[in-house]
């Protein structure tokens, strides 16, 4: 499975590397690669999953705010909810296209 925005690989890793919660995939976090992203300071707390890191795609010196996210630190009560412990998992949202 690849993230992609534009022709660009952000993240790439097999299916079963993957996590798929709440219809969202979420990327091993040795998958993805870091220089296309920036912290951006968003702010979120999900009830059940915690405090999120919202991040900006950077590609090709366009920005894309607020396109990735990650739990750093998922509440522990979150990983028999998902089945698998989450943290640092990067997932993708709106211009940056998942597919095979």
């Amino acid at each position: 499975m690849k993230a992609h925005i534009n022709g660009t690989v952000i993240a790439e890793a097999s299916q079963d590397e993957l996590l798929k919660i709440e219809g969202n995939w979420y990327f091993p976090p040795s998958s993805v690669k870091s220089e296309f992203l920036e912290k951006s300071p968003t702010p979120y707390h999900c009830p059940w999953k915690g405090d999120t890191q919202y991040f900006t795609v950077v590609v090709d010196g366009e920005k894309y705010q607020d396109r990735a996210w990650s739990y750093p630190t998922p509440m522990p009560t979150a990983f028999e909810r998902v089945g698998a412990d989450f943290s640092g998992y990067v997932a993708f949202w709106k211009d940056v296209q998942v597919s095979e």
